[in-house]
C-alpha cells in the first residue's frame, strides 16, 4: 500500500462506528462505510466530504443476511486500497437468557461473531500478501466478565477477544496488526435497543473519549485496548495468569485432585 489505506467501517451509520469514520477521515483515509442505514450513513458521509475532501463510498449491507455479508466480504477482498478494517457493527438483546428469544440470540451471535468471521478472513489474505494492514475488532469488557449477566452478548464479545488474540499471533509475523477494543459502558444507540436508559447509568463514557483512546492504543500498536481500565497492570496480571497456565494445561494424566474418589 504506498498511498494512505482506505478504512471499511461497519456500523458506520451511528456512534462507535461514526465516529471511527471521522477520526480517520480527518487522518486523511478514504473511507468505505457499511450499515443498514443508508440515510444516515449518506449524511455522515456529505458532511465528512465537505470537512477533509477524502472519497467516502456508502456500502449499505445487512450483516445478518448473506446477500449483504457476500457484498461487503467481496468488497474486502477486491478492493485494494482498503488497508484497515474496524469490525464494528454489533448488537445486543435485553432480558435474561430465559427470556431472550432464541431467533434473536441467533442473529445476536451471526451479527457480533459470524460476521467478524467473514469479514476478516475476505480482507485477511490480501493483508497478508501484502505485509501490512491492520484489522480493529470491537468487543466489550463484557467479554471477561460473565458476572455482569450479558451471557449470549457477553459470550460473542469472548469470541472477539480470542479471535483477535489468535489472529495477531497468526498475520502479527505477515505485518498485519489486529486490535482488540474493550468498551464499558459507552453512550451509544444499543441501550435504546435493550430498553435501558443510559442517562439513568453512572460512569458512562462518550463515544468521542472511546474512540480517541483507541486509536491511541491503535497507534501505539496495542494487542488489546481497554479505555475504561485505569490501571494497565491490571490487564497485564490477568493476561499474564492466562500465559503462566500454559505450559501446565498440557498433559499425559489427568491431575491428581481428580484420579482420587471423592
Amino acid at each position: 500500500m504506498t498511498q494512505i489505506p482506505a478504512v471499511l467501517i461497519t456500523g458506520a451509520s451511528t456512534g462507535i462506528g461514526a465516529s471511527y469514520a471521522e477520526r480517520f477521515a480527518r487522518r486523511g483515509h478514504a473511507l468505505v462505510l457499511v450499515a443498514r442505514d443508508a440515510t444516515r450513513m449518506e449524511a455522515l458521509a456529505v458532511r465528512l466530504r465537505e470537512e477533509t475532501g477524502v472519497k467516502i463510498d456508502i456500502l449499505p449491507a445487512d450483516l445478518t443476511q448473506a446477500t449483504g455479508l457476500a457484498t461487503v466480504e467481496a468488497r474486502l477482498r477486491d478492493d485494494a486500497r482498503i488497508g484497515i478494517l474496524v469490525n464494528n457493527a454489533g448488537a445486543a438483546i435485553g432480558g435474561t437468557f430465559l427470556d431472550q428469544d432464541v431467533d434473536a440470540m441467533t442473529r445476536l451471535v451471526a451479527l457480533n461473531a459470524t460476521a467478524l468471521v467473514r469479514l476478516s478472513r475476505a480482507i485477511a489474505p490480501r493483508l497478508a500478501a501484502a505485509g501490512e494492514g491492520a484489522i480493529i475488532n470491537i468487543g466489550s469488557v463484557v467479554g471477561v466478565a460473565p458476572e455482569f449477566g450479558m451471557t449470549v452478548y457477553g459470550a460473542t464479545k469472548a469470541f472477539v477477544l480470542f479471535l483477535s488474540q489468535g489472529l495477531a499471533q497468526e498475520l502479527g509475523p505477515k505485518g498485519v496488526y489486529i486490535q482488540a477494543v474493550l468498551p464499558a459502558t459507552t453512550r451509544t444507540e444499543i441501550w435504546d435497543h435493550v430498553g435501558a436508559d443510559v442517562n439513568a447509568m453512572s460512569n458512562v463514557m462518550e463515544v468521542g473519549d472511546l474512540v480517541d483512546a483507541a486509536l491511541v492504543g491503535f497507534d501505539r500498536r496495542e494487542p488489546v485496548t481497554i479505555p475504561p481500565l485505569h490501571d494497565a497492570g491490571q490487564w497485564e496480571a490477568f493476561d499474564g495468569a492466562r500465559k503462566a497456565m500454559l505450559g501446565n494445561i498440557v498433559n499425559a494424566l489427568p491431575a491428581e485432585r481428580y484420579r482420587t474418589p471423592a
